[in-house]
């Protein structure tokens, strides 16, 4: 990775990153975005060079045909239509980045087709039932494993919210405990904990007084998403749920449990 004003920059063999103004332009771009985000698009835009090298096209000089013939590649080589349209709006809001910039007088992106995407959710589910076993299962782990869970199963986290979290988010509003977070999009919420969340969230942390709430084993670093899910499928197994499991089942899990237990 090339390292511009801090932000890590795709590390790629091709011409076009001997260019001053091109590697500046994936800096300002990416430096817009969290870490998670920024490195997923970083990503992107190294799949993206290096297609363009591959073909002796220089980045900033793309047209449309070319976006589009990369897009049918990818349909080709058997990517599925969600990660192609991704991929394109990763391509597009670079483009569109380096328009405002005025490194470009208009992006070569704009009216590129992308893919029909199903957005019925095809993930598997919990019932209210398998929830329950859930976190049951958790408060017998009881530690990280317990505090995640809450989070994820009684307060509907994504597992991002939950992982990002850090101990000096954590508050008091009116008397009940809270946690501000950063949703999808960079939208700052602080929302209320459930009390059980909040007693394993303090388990968690113990005498800690900074850093993230969720560490690895040894305390040395943030735990990560691979970890997270090991954790979730950990559990679900415990609890005898045997049909595959994400942590996003449980966020989902519950905001329909929630909706379910509202009505009179």
């Amino acid at each position: 990775m090339t390292t511009t004003n801090s932000v890590h920059v795709p590390a790629l063999l091709v011409q076009d990153l001997d260019s001053v103004r091109l590697r500046h332009a994936i800096a300002g771009f990416l430096a817009g975005f969290g870490r998670l985000t920024r490195e997923a698009y970083s990503l992107d835009l190294r799949q993206w060079m290096t297609w363009c090298n591959s073909h002796n096209l220089g980045v900033l000089e793309v047209r449309r045909a070319h976006i589009e013939l990369y897009a049918r590649s990818m349909e080709a080589a058997g990517k599925a239509r969600a990660t192609v349209s991704r991929r394109l709006s990763t391509i597009a809001g670079f483009y569109r980045y380096c328009v405002e910039e005025q490194l470009l007088e208009a992006s070569p992106a704009v009216h590129v087709r992308r893919p029909r995407l199903d957005y019925e959710s095809q993930a598997v589910g919990l019932d209210r039932n398998e929830l329950g076993m859930f976190l049951v299962q958790a408060g017998l782990a009881g530690g990280l494993d317990h505090g995640l869970a809450c989070l994820l199963a009684l307060n509907g986290l994504r597992i991002s919210e939950a992982l990002n979290a850090d101990i000096d988010h954590l508050g008091v509003q009116r008397g009940h405990r809270t946690l501000t977070i950063t949703r999808k999009g960079g939208k700052i919420v602080t929302i209320p904990l459930a009390p059980r969340t909040a007693r394993s969230i303090d388990r968690c942390v113990g005498e800690r007084h900074e850093g993230p709430i969720f560490q690895n084993w040894d305390g040395t670093r943030r735990l990560d998403r691979h970890a997270a899910a090991r954790i979730v499928r950990r559990l679900a197994k415990g609890a005898g749920i045997e049909k595959p499991i994400t942590p996003q089942a449980y966020a989902r899990a519950s905001a329909v449990d929630s909706r379910s237990t509202s009505k009179p």
